[in-house]
């Protein structure tokens, strides 16, 4: 009944021990209904002509829920009733069958209709991101191929195999960053020097993204898989020796004033430090443990989380900057007030830059104004 031809349509005549023949589609756009609870997913079930269900939901899985179609074959009983279709042996292979055909007919169509795949990853991507992540990952070999992701570099789609193929041998991580948009992802401060490194970022911007990406873990062939890596993590692998020790010497050293920056911010940081991420900009936040400052984001907004997670933040400052220069000298000059003022600035900005909700906006409006007199 759709008005619009199907983007993909696929035909199958099975013979053997298993006889049945399928008529299957993957619809041109996406059902008014798809993502309601008024959807039910399967297809139409006949043995020998005539029809035993209208929808048997039990021949397709639920990351290709959106495929709809016909199935027809002999070996099932005219009067089975549902609950033993259920557990049917015969529906179980047609339904495995059924399901890497699809699987085949998309990475087709991936290969040698890339327009047309990117319009079906527009409408029913979303779809093949939860399968990657439910039931514990058991689909995510079968799927991942299929996935595609925003390249910074190429500022266009491409699949993890290419973004793979195009690393450079010294690239240690596949490197993402998760957000609102590619735009404002695009302007992270910790972006920058993993771009300028020449290493692609791939930009995730559905809540699904950043938990898929940690049910894959790693891509690649055996021996040389790279795992996935976001650009707020602790270590991003693009430091070299000497970068490292000059850190590691200048948290030494500013080891008292970061101390009494992280006293003023009151249990809102779990650690204030240089940064090995930034380049131009003065400040940012990473998180500090499993759980990103995106993934907190997400699970803060689903209306069945009761109690309000959060990750451990760590602000880090540029080294080379003029503000942390002027707060050295504001700690050397004893100031605490107006160190402590600086530091809950900072920290604002960083969580504004971020896209988080400032945790106090009278406050911050009131320390910018004391700047300006």
């Amino acid at each position: 009944g759709d008005w619009q031809d199907p983007i993909l349509s696929i035909h199958v005549a099975a013979e053997g021990n298993f006889e049945y023949k399928a008529l299957l589609y993957v619809p041109g756009q996406v059902p008014m209904n798809y993502f309601s609870t008024d959807f039910k997913k399967g297809l139409q079930l006949y043995s020998s002509g005539v029809m035993i269900m209208d929808k048997c939901p039990d021949l397709l899985p639920d990351h290709f829920s959106f495929v709809q179609g016909i199935v027809d074959t002999p070996d099932v009983s005219l009067n089975i009733s549902r609950e033993l279709l259920q557990h049917d042996r015969q529906l179980k292979v047609i339904a495995g069958n059924l399901e890497k055909k699809i699987k085949s007919e998309l990475a087709k169509m991936l290969k040698d209709e890339r327009e047309a795949y990117e319009t079906f990853w527009k409408n029913f991507g979303r779809q093949l991101k939860y399968g990657v992540v439910s039931e514990y990952g058991i689909h995510k070999d079968l799927l991942q191929d299929l996935l595609l992701f925003h390249s910074a570099k190429e500022n266009k789609l491409v699949t993890l195999r290419e973004y793979y193929e195009a690393m450079p041998e010294d690239q240690k991580y596949i490197y993402y960053a998760a957000g609102e948009s590619t735009d404002r992802l695009a302007k992270l401060p910790a972006a920058e020097r993993v771009l300028d490194k020449g290493f692609d970022i791939l930009y995730l911007t559905d809540d699904v993204d950043e938990f898929m990406l940690q049910m894959l873990r790693s891509y690649g062939d055996k021996e040389k898989e790279k795992e996935f890596r976001n650009i707020s993590a602790d270590d991003l692998g693009i430091e070299t020796d000497a970068e490292k020790e000059e850190v590691k010497a200048k948290n030494e050293e500013n080891k008292e004033l970061f101390e009494a920056m992280k006293e003023a911010l009151d249990g809102k940081v779990k650690e204030v430090k240089v940064s090995t991420r930034l380049k131009d900009h003065p400040v940012c936040l990473s998180a500090d443990g499993p759980l990103s400052i995106e993934m907190e984001k997400v699970l803060n907004s689903m209306p069945a989380q009761q109690e309000k997670v959060k990750s451990e933040k760590v602000l880090e400052l540029n080294g080379e900057h003029e503000v942390f220069a002027a707060l050295k000298r504001l700690f050397e000059a004893g100031d605490k007030e107006k160190l402590a003022a600086y530091s809950e600035i900072l920290y604002d900005q960083a969580l504004l830059i971020e896209g988080l909700a400032l945790e106090d906006p009278v406050a911050y409006a009131n320390n910018v104004c004391k700047l300006m007199v």
